[in-house]
């Protein structure tokens, strides 16, 4: 007789719940394999005992006992907008009051509620959203913009009240495909699978000779909305080919408290300081995006080339990839490395630290705990996809690797969205996981990765598996995935707080992508300085002067 399984949660979150508000998809289930389930009783000294009931889920209701926005003004937006496209049900400002960071999720799985805005209000058009600027800025009346609620980082938090702006309602379309200058024309409700759907059926949609691709697949791309991308300054799981969201955008139309505004469409031009690119992560504190020209790439899924590769060691692994990005004969597309805890962890949750395929590895000089996996593909021409492969294949040859099946970047292709979902079964029985990320150059890549996991690991039973996987020629990312099991919420949020102190000790930033929000926001101006934050501040100032625009704390405006 078996173990006794886990007691998971089998029902989807109700319909009206606090879980409702902050499972990453209420409609979805995902649970932690037998793998991980062994690693929580390892790690945490935990038994079956521990997994006999959830505790705190967020079955409850949401209530609210707040007054919503003053009856005038709700009139008077509802005559912008239609009365059906408002709302001040408790519910809905909630719901659109918060995010997917794991401090609302804690807080609202205890019926917690943070601040939330005061009337709910889906616009039609981007006339709707010039008129309800406009209206807002002559009242003094907050105004957050909400994409598709995908954020980590605090960043639609309504800190003064006001009305949130839920774009991905009705401005959620592809507008027009370019094919001549392979670009798209796109409102910024749009999400993730929508937009790449369209694009891939770009000749039955728009009458294209070709398919396209987005390009731009982050871990929430079933949940985030491209707004979201752009304002975010957010970077796509294939990123090392096609470019963070930063490098998608063309051009952008911006309704702002002072105006409206649209950057050129020309691809470069000398013609001094880019104000496409200010409004780039500019996380609704200068105004709305109401409209984004991106670029966009051919569609080409059989020429795409999967490898997968062991590396001796972490030094080995972080030079080969150096190596592959700086070779100057292509980027691959996705390109990922891990270190040695997320690769002994990985192949443990898959129950690959076992058996022959392990017995195998050793035997040829991999070793636990020190062997490092890299995943990847290669895109785009078929001979270029090819020679990208290869070259990578040569390289991590050279660097002691060996070519592996390319089980492991199927494997992880699978759950490549998904895995996220599992979050909301750890935090029922009392557990976290969390994630740190941090841009590094190749000159400090080891000091940060050792002195983080260093201070990470001196508290006891601690989880920390870190990987790389957005490469450029003068460095990379690091993801440090954090699960832990604390005494209490307080206890992981010092935690937290003293390693983004070590992250920045060490050398790294206060963020490399998903934006600052109310989170980092406090943190940006020791990592830019307050040259760079006087910058901002003008810029805030000139864009939105009674400083209605996602007020907080966002960008380290203090508005």
């Amino acid at each position: 007789m078996g173990a006794p399984q886990p007691q998971w949660r089998e029902s989807l979150a109700r319909t009206g719940s606090f879980r409702d508000v902050f499972s990453f998809d209420p409609a979805a289930i995902k649970h932690p394999s037998a793998g991980w389930v062994q690693m929580f009783k390892d790690e945490f000294g935990m038994t079956d005992a521990d997994f006999a009931a959830p505790r705190s889920i967020g079955d409850a209701p949401v209530t609210l006992d707040r007054p919503g926005l003053a009856v005038e003004h709700r009139d008077a937006i509802g005559a912008i907008v239609g009365d059906e496209n408002v709302s001040d049900t408790a519910f809905d400002r909630v719901r659109y009051g918060h995010g997917k960071t794991l401090d609302e999720n804690v807080a609202l799985r205890a019926g917690r509620v943070g601040a939330v805005p005061d009337l709910v209000v889906h616009p039609r058009d981007k006339q709707d959203v010039a008129a309800i600027v406009a209206y807002c800025a002559e009242h003094g009346i907050p105004v957050v913009p909400y994409g598709a609620g995908s954020g980590v980082v605090l960043g639609n938090r309504a800190e003064r009240g006001g009305i949130v702006l839920v774009m991905r309602t009705h401005m959620n379309k592809v507008l027009r495909i370019n094919e001549r200058n392979m670009t798209a024309v796109v409102q910024p409700g749009l999400l993730g699978p929508a937009f790449e759907e369209a694009l891939n059926n770009a000749p039955q949609r728009f009458g294209t000779s070709r398919a396209f691709t987005c390009g731009h697949f982050p871990q929430s791309f079933e949940m985030a909305s491209v707004g979201g991308w752009i304002t975010a300054l957010g970077s796509g799981q294939a990123s090392t080919y096609y470019g963070d969201a930063y490098n998608l955008v063309i051009s952008q139309e911006y309704v702002t408290p002072v105006g409206e505004i649209r950057t050129k469409e020309y691809p470069a031009s000398a013609t001094g300081p880019k104000v496409n690119d200010i409004l780039k992560g500019s996380e609704g504190t200068f105004g709305v995006l109401v409209e984004a020209t991106l670029k966009i790439f051919r569609y080409t899924p059989e020429n795409t080339q999967r490898f997968a590769f062991m590396l001796p060691n972490w030094e080995a692994a972080v030079e080969f990839s150096r190596e592959v990005v700086q070779g100057e004969f292509g980027m691959p597309a996705v390109f990922r490395i891990s270190d040695p805890e997320e690769t002994e962890r990985g192949l443990a949750l898959k129950g690959f630290d076992t058996g022959m395929a392990n017995k195998f590895l050793v035997s040829r000089g991999f070793k636990p705990w020190k062997r490092c996996l890299c995943i990847g593909t290669a895109e785009g021409e078929k001979g270029f996809a090819k020679h990208v492969a290869a070259q990578a294949k040569r390289i991590a040859r050279a660097h002691g690797g060996m070519s592996l099946t390319s089980l492991a970047t199927k494997q992880w292709e699978h759950g490549r969205y998904s895995d996220a979902y599992i979050r909301e079964d750890i935090l029922d029985f009392e557990m976290i996981i969390d994630t740190l990320e941090t841009s590094v150059t190749w000159e400090n890549i080891y000091d940060v990765h050792a002195g983080v996991r260093e201070f990470v690991k001196s508290r006891p039973g601690t989880v920390c598996m870190t990987h790389a996987s957005h490469f450029y020629p003068q460095g990379t990312n690091l993801y440090f995935i954090l699960v832990l099991k604390p005494e209490d919420e307080e206890e992981f949020f010092r935690f937290r707080e003293a390693v983004i102190d070590k992250i920045l000790e060490c050398g790294g930033s206060t963020s490399h992508h998903h934006g600052t929000g109310n989170l980092f926001g406090p943190r940006l101006e020791q990592f830019l300085g307050s040259v760079e934050m006087d910058v901002l501040r003008a810029l805030k100032r000139h864009f939105d002067p009674s400083g209605i625009m996602n007020p907080g704390n966002t960008l380290g405006l203090g508005s």
